[in-house]
């Protein structure tokens, strides 16, 4: 399979596209025992049968330089754009997105925002599909409010791109690395696109999160749930649960289900998405997980298992030491970052809790991300 990318260089964020699949598998394959075999076994890394045009969510920056109208992505690690038209990794309907805009911001005579000056008019282009549905959003991140000929430009964008479930205007007008403002308008459609995921249906808006690989997202949460192998009798905690997806997943398996997230949009996704799936025996709750488990472990409360997926930063001690005096038999850890991942098992296992299953899945093809899930169980139980 050709993996050779014309803008590797400039960009990168491929990190390992220079290697074949099965090398990138065996480099992170490595990498995962080193920083976790010392805590059991580390099961074979499930890789993908098709490593590309995986995400399902495409950010695309656009900016000026020497007058000129540059579009793409950020460098690696710098907020230098590098322009380009297409991406191996996402799916093929945001590329086609980001080609029209580009098209259409030039016959409209709209400019792309200048970061030096603080004029212009697009910031960003952010594009969220469902692989399952086939719907499509898009985000048309403006420096201000004022969209000039903004009925004709949306029918434009449809017309070139039919296949787009709805349109949303986000306006984000501060000097900020941040893509998305905190005020939007709907432009068509109802402004969020449903997806499909291991039978369940989400509904996701701009802001929420959601697992960028739906493919290996089915796998990891399967294995998620296989370690958990809940009787249909626990309480347990999502913590970090975004949208809701692995608790609602894990609502038809256990009792009664708490998700924890500090995001209230997702949050409020997440209510919808419980709705709209009719599950009952499961409550959200948006507030910071830290502060939710050192409550919950002051009030005695009874938690038979932990559902964690934290971001790449981990769990603080806060989190981690509330989880220890809570004491729930079993801990399901989800990580996107193997480095913190080690860091939050070497305290759990110090205090109480005994490694059972590791298992990596390649969430992230080409790039040196992993993601894994690990069960634990409490020693005391």
């Amino acid at each position: 399979m050709d993996f050779s990318c014309k803008y590797s260089k400039k960009c990168g964020a491929c990190q390992l596209l220079n290697m074949t699949y099965e090398k990138q598998l065996s480099f992170k394959m490595a990498k995962e025992i080193k920083l976790l075999g010392r805590f059991g076994k580390v099961e074979e890394i499930i890789g993908m049968d098709d490593p590309l045009f995986y995400r399902n969510k495409a950010q695309y920056a656009f900016g000026t330089f020497r007058g000129k109208t540059v579009a793409g992505v950020y460098q690696s690690s710098t907020h230098r754009i590098v322009d380009i038209d297409s991406c191996l990794l996402t799916d093929k309907k945001a590329d086609e997105i980001f080609t029209v805009v580009k098209k259409l911001l030039k016959s409209f005579k709209l400019k792309p925002y200048d970061e030096n000056t603080g004029t212009g008019f697009l910031r960003h282009l952010l594009v969220k599909t469902g692989f399952r549905s086939g719907e499509t959003m898009v985000v048309l991140v403006t420096a201000s409010r004022e969209f000039p000929k903004k009925r004709s430009f949306i029918n434009a964008l449809l017309k070139n791109c039919p296949y787009i479930t709805t349109i949303v205007q986000n306006v984000n007008s501060k000097y900020t690395s941040m893509i998305l403002g905190a005020e939007s308008e709907v432009l068509y459609g109802d402004g969020k696109i449903t997806e499909e995921l291991c039978g369940l249906k989400f509904r996701i808006s701009p802001k929420a999160f959601y697992q960028i690989n739906p493919v290996q997202t089915e796998i990891l949460y399967g294995k998620a749930l296989e370690f958990a192998d809940f009787n249909g009798t626990e309480e347990i905690i999502d913590a970090y649960c975004g949208t809701g997806t692995i608790g609602l997943l894990a609502s038809n398996k256990v009792k009664h289900v708490t998700g924890v997230e500090i995001n209230k949009d997702a949050v409020k996704d997440a209510k919808e998405n419980a709705k709209l799936n009719n599950i009952q025996n499961i409550n959200f709750i948006a507030a910071d997980a830290g502060k939710f488990m050192t409550e919950s472990a002051l009030n005695n409360q009874k938690i038979d298992a932990v559902i964690m997926d934290p971001a790449r930063a981990g769990a603080d001690i806060p989190f981690l030491s509330s989880l220890v005096k809570l004491s729930p038999e079993k801990v399901v850890y989800i990580s996107c970052n193997p480095e913190t991942l080690a860091r939050d098992l070497r305290y759990l296992v110090k205090n109480g809790y005994k490694v059972k299953k590791i298992q990596p899945v390649d969430m992230f093809p080409h790039t040196e991300h992993i993601e894994c899930v690990v069960l634990l169980l409490s020693v005391n139980k």
